[in-house]
């Protein structure tokens, strides 16, 4: 699942990432169940090693390793999230996914090639659904200039930055907009990956939350260019 050739980024200098990591990788690799990494590992295709960290345990630990701690600045959050994801055991990739989802208003739009390598290095549903809509999603928001970068993402050969585009409106609700949404769900209409066919229909899906009648009429003129599953999941809370 780990994307080759992935941009190498420079690790800026953080103290907080120092003291974020010297107590990250003593509390997790202590807390490791082996037994529950095996199926944890078998579960996500394989996409890295796990420590066997659930999910409640895991948070439990991430509360302690940041308690008492200072607010990041951006540059913390950088060092940390490249840090922990240079670490083998996706727990870690967890939790700098967590973290930058805590402090992603803390990020400006330079923060954008960061996310985006995290997205295209060790590649898989579990952190590229949770980063593109909490932490690519924020900085579109911040700064709406950014939509350009999401209009070059969308036709991307990664299909996963691809489906970081599609995904990044997930969380806007009205300020959702629509006619990008529609464009970028036509533009890889074809796909044959199933994860950019899953997630056509799920955008679609949660902009029908705010905007049923817009997604049934684009669906009306469209459909016949859409897989099944696209549409299966898009109209699955409102009908045709």
């Amino acid at each position: 699942m780990s994307v080759t050739g992935a941009d190498i980024l420079d690790v800026p200098f953080s103290t907080l990432a120092d003291t974020v990591l010297d107590r990250l990788t003593v509390v997790y690799s202590g807390a490791a169940d082996p037994e529950r990494a095996a199926p944890m590992r078998a579960y996500m295709k394989d996409v890295a090693p796990f420590l066997g960290l659930t999910t409640p345990v895991r948070r439990a630990l991430s509360r302690t390793v940041v308690s008492g701690l200072p607010r990041p600045q951006e540059a913390d959050c950088t060092a940390i999230a490249l840090r922990c994801w240079a670490l083998p055991e996706r727990e870690y990739q967890y939790f700098a996914v967590d973290y930058l989802r805590r402090h992603a208003r803390v990020c400006s739009s330079a923060f954008l090639p960061v996310a985006r390598h995290l997205v295209a290095t060790v590649s898989w549903w579990d952190t590229v659904d949770l980063l593109a809509a909490h932490v690519v999603g924020a900085l579109v928001t911040a700064d709406p200039a950014l939509t350009a970068d999401m209009d070059a993402w969308i036709v991307d050969d990664d299909l996963w930055i691809a489906r970081t585009a599609l995904l990044h409106q997930l969380r806007h609700k009205e300020r959702t907009d629509a006619d990008r949404l529609f464009t970028y769900c036509l533009r890889q209409s074809g796909h044959p990956d199933f994860f950019i066919r899953k997630a056509i229909g799920w955008a679609l899906r949660e902009y029908a939350k705010t905007d049923p009648e817009a997604v049934r009429a684009f669906l009306a003129r469209e459909r016949g260019r859409f897989a099944p599953l696209s549409v299966r999941e898009a109209l699955k809370n409102i009908g045709a």
